[in-house]
């Protein structure tokens, strides 16, 4: 069968054949095409993206993947020396393009000096039911539960305390701690909010309650009643690698829905039942019969996370101050409480996207008008800090930064793009489409809440952030690893965002 690239090359030919065209239609294409130009442009640029496709390769994404993705870069945890070795490898696979592609490194400010956690192997979480007599439940880390990321050394043995949402003091009255002492105790409470409360409830804010509640530590869980988000992003029962981010020190760990329907069962209401009638803002909140003990140990120590970027400047002494920028975040979550999080999907896969449409520009010897700016950020799983940084000191003016193209989460999916479009016409996202040949598997959509995209959107430059669509089912789970990485998918995600960033590069 013939590929898209064939047939379009044959329709741009035909185009240019008199003699296949009626004569009405070659009248009026004749003015424009040779006298005005009005064609010659589009034109060219659709051969120099066919030209630069032909050349993306699955098989160097794969191995990208994979050497981001193993045991020798340990999860890229940020702040890390697996974090800079990672580093590393991005910049020397673009330094070697230098001879063919005229790309050099800009000046990238540090970002704040972090903290980072380590949280040591073999955690405990061991539980004792009602008629046990002392006798306790071992539970598994990465499997049962895992201590929230940021969590401080904890050694606890301690009642659980349900306290729902974990609200207090929210709209109508809804207060999940009225009437009930937490004091020296663990709370657990659900992931976000109950389905009639319209205020905002952040995961921060349920730990500071639970701190000045007197509660000693505590567990979140994912009810069993999902939102559209969780269906969204394929999240279940399972925990997730997760910071916490509270500007408080209290020790969590995030459990499976199964064993929080075990707490609270014990008290003779299942956590369905229970959760039906908290979205109704019905307080659900209960002393439980369950004794926990918690036990890790956490290491802390500063450093300071380093973004970087290659600029390749544009041929057009017009717009070459003009930049695209197009960024992945390369950072995951490390190895935390013995558990490697290898982040093959998140965000390896992004990270190789970026590698491949360079590499692909440079053996097509493609030279855009307006300047390319390939950023690879970090601290993305800490709350965007990176990227964040970067909009405080931007390597080039954010006024003169015509998009910023986010590729996250590209290995993994039901075999469609998603495209989320910001400060542009959808229309330009679509026609990148066409140009790909990937059309019709481009989905668009508005602003998405989450990614390093966000800190440009609120800065007011134009953002395109790319994913592959469907549920990615080892989202922050020990399980994203090479292995399950799809070439195909990869090599759908790298023609389309090669064929946007030149679209972009090169649009009147």
């Amino acid at each position: 069968m013939q590929s898209f690239h064939g047939r379009l090359a044959n329709q741009t030919a035909s185009l240019m054949k008199p003699h296949l065209l009626p004569l009405g239609i070659l009248c009026t294409l004749i003015p424009f095409v040779t006298v005005s130009g009005w064609a010659a442009e589009p034109l060219a640029e659709e051969r120099t993206i066919i030209k630069a496709l032909d050349y993306v390769s699955g098989e160097r994404m794969l191995a990208d993947v994979a050497l981001l993705s193993s045991e020798a870069l340990n999860g890229r945890q940020a702040g890390t020396a697996d974090d800079e070795r990672a580093g590393e490898y991005f910049s020397r696979q673009l330094m070697e393009l230098a001879p063919k592609l005229p790309i050099s490194p800009v000046a990238m400010k540090d970002s704040p000096t972090i903290t980072v956690t380590e949280i040591a192997p073999e955690p405990a979480l061991d539980l004792v039911f009602p008629g046990q007599s002392g006798n306790r439940t071992v539970y598994r880390v990465g499997k049962d539960y895992l201590p929230i990321l940021d969590s401080p050394s904890v050694h606890i043995k301690a009642p659980i305390v349900f306290v729902g949402y974990g609200i207090a003091g929210g709209e109508r009255g809804f207060d999940e701690y009225a009437g009930l002492d937490v004091n020296g105790s663990v709370v657990l409470f659900l992931r976000g909010k109950p389905e009639g409360y319209s205020g905002q409830i952040s995961h921060a804010d349920k730990v500071r309650m639970a701190q000045e509640k007197g509660a000693v530590a505590y567990l979140t869980a994912t009810g069993p009643i999902l939102s559209a988000y969780e269906i969204r992003r394929g999240l279940g029962g399972k925990p997730s690698a997760y910071y916490g981010q509270a500007t408080v020190d209290l020790g969590g760990a995030w459990i499976t829905t199964e064993l929080a329907e075990r707490i609270v069962a014990t008290s003779d209401t299942a956590l369905l039942s229970r959760q039906e009638r908290l979205n109704q803002l019905s307080p659900q909140s209960h002393l439980t019969p369950v004794v926990i003990h918690l036990e890790w140990s956490t290491k802390r120590t500063p450093s300071a996370l380093r973004n970087l970027g290659y600029l390749l400047s544009g041929s057009d002494a017009d717009r070459r101050e003009d930049t695209v920028l197009l960024g992945a975040h390369r950072d995951h979550f490390g190895r935390q409480a013995g558990v490697l999080f290898a982040g093959a999907d998140d965000n390896a896969s992004g990270t190789a996207v970026v590698l491949e449409v360079a590499r692909a520009m440079a053996q097509a010897g493609v030279r855009p008008k307006r300047s390319i700016l390939f950023a690879s950020f970090t601290g993305e799983e800490q709350g965007l800090i990176g990227s964040t940084s970067y909009v405080r000191h931007p390597a080039r003016r954010l006024d003169q930064t015509k998009a910023m193209i986010n590729v996250d989460h590209t290995g993994i999916g039901n075999g469609r793009l998603t495209v989320g479009v910001t400060g542009l016409e959808k229309s330009l996202a679509g026609e990148a489409g066409r140009l790909a040949g990937v059309a019709d598997q481009v989905d668009l959509f508005g602003f998405f809440p989450g990614g390093d995209h966000v800190p440009f959107k609120e800065a007011g430059v134009p953002t395109l952030t790319i994913v592959t669509g469907g549920t990615h089912s080892h989202f922050h789970q020990p399980t994203d690893r090479a292995d399950t990485v799809n070439a195909e998918l990869l090599i759908r995600a790298a023609r389309y965002t090669l064929a946007l960033t030149l679209h972009l590069a090169n649009s009147p």
